[in-house]
Formats: structure tokens, C-alpha cells, sequence
């Protein structure tokens, strides 16, 4: 990965380690379908008057199935999920349960990117370090074990976007991509977020956390994102979902004065091992090589 690769990679790693905690204080005060309609209208409002100044918009002619599509997989249905699971679950489990992404990419791409043992050794430190960071916490209510399952759909479903991304929409224009992908998630969910809107009074904090999850956490986040992926590819992107925790972690440490252990320590190294070992380049010996022709007579 090049120095521009590794920016973003970073800049997405921060920008996603912040939204579970932000979710948690919006939705004291708001629902979360208002939550989720919330930030990604405001992602669509950011970004489709920068496309169409920057005359992009014309590059999503044909491609609304593909764009629509990604909408639902990567915006509409994780967004809900993952919000409506934190009713249930800590945010340091949904943290864990998203974690599962990488794990998932390089499944579904184990075809075309072979799985070394160095690679899979990798993801397994990297989780590993994950689990270390945010612990065990199985505490929520009674549906946590429903919250869970949520959550774990949305890394799925996160997992099959970021291939798509690569795979079907690398050429479209990262601002248009994104503005498109709100612009049609937030339509679809402004029918229901009208019987959604508070009847008391909501926080100044609750509205704050909202702005920054639209701006910062899904607009800005989703640009670095796409950009990455077609820098890297999707199975090195998705290794974003192990150092979200990280990010989370000091966050709560420098904020919150969080403990800060031994434990603590490992799981950062284990997560700097883990994403070391599975950004490396397979050498070219142990790529899978193209069947030969058939000799003709």
C-alpha cells in the first residue's frame, strides 16, 4: 500500500471508529430510523450539488440498478440494522460483531485472491486483537441475542457492498457514487422517518451527534472508502472494520479515561500484526496461475 493508500486507510479507520458511540447518544432522544434518514440525508445534500458542479453526475447514466442495488446493501439495510442492534447490545459488541468483515471478503474473494496461511494467520491475530481490545461485553437486554444477529447481518452485507464497489462501480466518480447511494437511501426512508420525528424536546447533544454522523461519518467516511477500495481492493479495505476499535478505544482513553492495561496494549499489537500480515503482497508464486490453452492438432 502507497502513502495515499495508507492515508485513507486511516482517515476511514477514524472516521468509522466514532459512530457507535455517536449512535448511542442519538438515539436517547431519537428514533432510529430518524437516525439513520438523518445522516445520510444530510451525506446526499453535502455531496450531489459537488457532483453535479464537478459534472459527474452524467457517469451514473445506466447504472442506476448497480448504484440502487449498493444503496440497499451497503447504506439502507447495515445502517438499520446495525442502529436498531445497538438497541440491544454494547457498542463494544457491535464493534466485535463488525470486525467479521474482513473475515467475510476474503471468503467470497478467496477465488480470485488466493488465501495464503500468512493471510489467514493474519485475520485470525487481527480479530483476535479486536476481541482483546473491546472485550466480551454480552451485556443488552433480552433481545441482545436479535441485536447481535442484526449486527453480524450488516457485516455481512458490508462485506458483498465492498466487493460490488470494486467489482461492478470502480469507475464512477467517488462523489456521485456516494451522493447517489444517500440520495436514494434517504428517499426511501422519508416516508416512514415522518411518523418517526420526536414529539419531546431532543438534546443539543443529539443533534450534534447526528450532524457529525452525516458529515463526517457517512459522507466524508464514504468518499475515503471508495477511494480505497479502488487503491487496495476490497479485501485490504475492509481491514478498516479491525482498527475502528482501535480508534474507539483511544478515543475513550483520552475522552473518557477509560482504563488503559495490559490487555489493551496486546490488542493493539495483535491488531498492527494482524493488518501488517494481510496487507502483504502474495508473491507471485503462490498466486493462482491461468489454466493452459489447449494444444490444437
Amino acid at each position: 500500500m502507497n502513502r495515499r493508500a495508507w492515508f485513507l486507510f486511516l482517515a476511514v479507520s477514524v472516521l468509522w471508529g466514532i459512530p457507535y458511540f455517536l449512535i448511542k447518544i442519538a438515539i436517547e432522544d431519537l428514533s432510529p430510523l430518524l437516525v439513520v434518514f438523518g445522516r445520510v440525508a444530510i451525506a446526499a445534500l453535502v455531496l450531489l450539488p459537488i457532483a453535479a458542479a464537478r459534472g459527474t453526475l452524467s457517469r451514473l447514466r445506466g447504472r442506476l440498478g448497480p448504484v440502487t442495488v449498493l444503496a440497499f446493501v451497503h447504506i439502507l439495510g447495515p445502517f438499520l440494522l446495525i442502529t436498531y442492534g445497538e438497541t440491544h447490545i454494547s457498542s463494544s459488541l457491535t464493534g466485535l460483531l463488525i470486525a467479521i468483515e474482513p473475515v467475510a471478503i476474503a471468503l467470497l474473494m478467496a477465488r480470485t485472491e488466493r488465501l495464503t496461511p500468512i493471510r489467514v494467520g493474519g485475520l485470525a491475530l487481527g480479530f483476535g486483537g479486536v476481541a482483546l481490545l473491546v472485550g466480551l461485553d454480552l451485556s443488552g437486554d433480552r433481545l441482545g441475542l436479535l441485536g447481535a444477529g442484526m449486527v453480524l447481518v450488516a457485516a455481512i452485507s458490508y462485506a458483498v457492498a465492498t466487493m460490488m464497489v470494486q467489482r461492478r462501480l470502480a469507475d464512477v466518480p467517488t462523489e456521485s457514487l456516494v451522493g447517489a447511494t444517500t440520495g436514494i437511501t434517504a428517499l426511501a426512508l422519508a416516508p416512514f422517518a415522518v411518523f418517526a420525528l420526536p414529539t419531546e424536546p431532543v438534546r443539543a447533544e443529539a443533534w450534534a451527534s447526528l450532524g457529525v454522523l452525516g458529515f463526517f461519518c457517512t459522507a466524508l467516511a464514504l468518499l475515503a472508502f471508495y477511494q480505497l477500495i479502488g487503491q487496495v481492493g476490497s479485501t485490504r479495505a475492509g481491514l478498516v472494520t479491525y482498527v475502528n476499535p482501535v480508534v474507539a478505544v483511544l478515543l475513550g482513553v483520552a475522552l473518557l479515561d477509560e482504563h488503559f492495561g495490559v490487555s489493551t496494549i496486546a490488542g493493539f499489537a495483535l491488531v498492527a500484526a494482524g493488518c501488517w500480515l494481510s496487507t502483504r503482497s502474495v508473491p507471485a508464486a503462490l498466486e493462482p496461475q491461468p489454466e493452459p490453452a489447449p494444444v490444437r492438432a
